[in-house]
């Protein structure tokens, strides 16, 4: 049966649309397979005055709905954040359209194939998937010394499988001890706490024995990555939304979520990762337990701090396409339901938003030495959720094989990189930096990513404007100027006397 065969009321006239931030509309709504579509004005798109919302029917993540006499009123809360009020005339079509988007977003958010490991290395107790693609080549910049002179690897993987037995591998061990030459030693950061690494082996998990791998030192690092992040991506969302509360609750309820305890774990991470091929020179692997979700994380953010390829709008893409899509983190497990799902399924967990929240910390931290803008990191949260591409669907290589996701769907990243598209997603202050950027990771150096979780709550009239200030002094080309003078400073925008400022402060820790 198509989906299109159970919408019982396809269309309904004069449906009153409310959003918070923005004036009501009335207008005509449309429910088609995968589209909400209300517009204010049926009669011709070139009107003035004319409104139109389409609403990715996937986007939707919890619908609410109340009746009363002869309407009633649905309210959709989306994976986006975004919360849509429908006043509906008619009992009956009310029903009607609510049934018809739960039965569409149940269907779209249905568990795909299983995760397949595709590759093993020989013997049992190998790991599940070696992970390499590809090491980074780095050489310290504060020695002038190229990549090619100073090699040191970035390695990533699943937990080695030794079990309640301590089983070896000697194809894994002569592996890693292929990556260090003589005398050197490499870092192993686990991002599991050693208790947890310990309980891993109870199942055939576990960790690198000390004598079976000399020349590595185990650093345990650990970094929540299953349902007490989503928990806690839920209680944050839940805070902001209660706009009813005072300073004291509110700061209250911040700490309590512990999201920011999280981006500094996930950060402090990366920079301990990022430091021992920096300055300590040694080579580097980082795991998990199945290699897929922190371990991602850790290397990604890594990369950014280390190579600044990897901060333009081009290399990030491609960081992006290796680290988290080609390396098989499950999206379609991960980002099922977001924040306001009644469901709570375990295998959900926002790994990727955390990601990019650490990204928008650094470009805080660091407003002129990444290429890209804010704008590109809430594109991608939306579309890691739901998307009209292909670019994040299913949770590995092997599944979108199998599913011809690149013959059958269009990527996001051709669609970013038009040239029309990609000026809206590049950042207006940005310089070059080869430089290494170390973020400060002090509790009041992190701060909320306000442009994520208040986007649809409060006016960012005033930041726009800002904004728009920023593009013309750049225009004029007063930034540059200021750029050679303050690379990793802080640039902060304010109001003074009816008139936008840009003021200059070094980011603590910098000197």
């Amino acid at each position: 049966m198509e989906f299109s065969e159970l919408i019982k009321t396809a269309t309904v006239e004069n449906v009153l649309l409310s959003c918070a931030g923005l004036p009501a509309v009335k207008g005509t709504l449309c429910i088609t397979s995968h589209h909400l579509l209300l517009s204010s004005c049926p009669g011709g798109d070139g009107q003035a005055g004319t409104v139109e919302l389409w609403l990715l029917i996937r986007n939707v993540d919890a619908v609410e709905k109340r009746l009363a006499n002869s309407s009633g009123t649905i309210t959709l809360r989306c994976k986006d954040l975004k919360v849509l009020q429908l006043e509906i005339p008619g009992m009956e079509e009310c029903l009607n359209i609510a049934s018809s988007i739960e039965v569409r977003f149940w269907v779209g958010s249905e568990p795909g194939p299983s995760h397949a490991r595709v590759q093993r290395l020989a013997g049992e107790s190998g790991r599940l998937q070696w992970l390499e693609a590809p090491p980074i080549l780095w050489g310290s910049p504060s020695s002038g010394c190229p990549p090619s002179l100073a090699p040191q690897a970035m390695l990533r993987s699943s937990q080695p499988l030794t079990g309640p037995n301590r089983k070896r591998c000697r194809e894994d061990e002569t592996l890693l001890g292929t990556v260090l030459d003589e005398g050197e030693r490499g870092f192993i950061i686990d991002t599991r706490s050693a208790q947890a690494a310990k309980q891993a082996r109870m199942t055939g998990g576990g960790t690198e024995p000390k004598s079976s791998y000399p020349q590595w030192r185990r650093l345990h690092r650990p970094l929540e990555r299953g349902r007490p992040l989503q928990e806690s991506f839920i209680k944050l969302v839940d805070a902001c939304n209660d706009t009813a509360i005072n300073m004291d609750r509110w700061l209250n309820r911040l700490e309590s979520c512990r999201w920011l305890s999280h981006v500094k774990a996930a950060l402090s991470t990366a920079c301990l990762a990022a430091q021992c091929m920096d300055r300590e020179e040694a080579n580097v692997l980082v795991h998990g337990a199945e290699g897929t979700d922190t371990t991602l994380l850790v290397t990604a953010l890594a990369q950014v701090i280390l190579d600044p390829s990897c901060r333009t709008l081009v290399g990030f893409q491609g960081l992006l396409e290796r680290e988290w899509i080609e390396a098989g983190h499950p999206f379609h497990l991960r980002c099922a339901r977001s924040a306001y799902s009644h469901a709570r399924l375990k295998q959900e967990a926002p790994l990727f938003l955390l990601f990019l929240d650490c990204v928008w910390q650094l470009s805080r931290q660091f407003p002129f030495s990444l290429e890209f803008s804010e704008c590109l990191l809430l594109t991608l949260f939306d579309n890691a959720y739901a998307s009209a591409y292909g670019t994040f669907l299913c949770n590995n290589e092997k599944e979108r094989c199998l599913c011809k996701v690149k013959e059958n769907t269009h990527s996001l990243w051709a669609w970013l990189n038009q040239p029309g598209e990609r000026k809206k997603y590049l950042n207006p202050l940005y310089l070059p930096n080869a430089l290494v950027i170390w973020p400060s990771v002090e509790p009041q150096s992190i701060q909320l990513w306000q442009g994520l979780f208040f986007r649809w709550i409060r006016s960012s009239q005033y930041l726009d404007e800002a904004w728009a200030e920023i593009q013309r002094k750049v225009g004029s080309g007063l930034v540059q100027q200021i750029n050679k003078k303050h690379q990793n400073w802080v640039c902060v925008c304010h109001l003074e006397n009816n008139d936008w400022l840009l003021r200059f402060q070094p980011v603590q820790g910098q000197t």
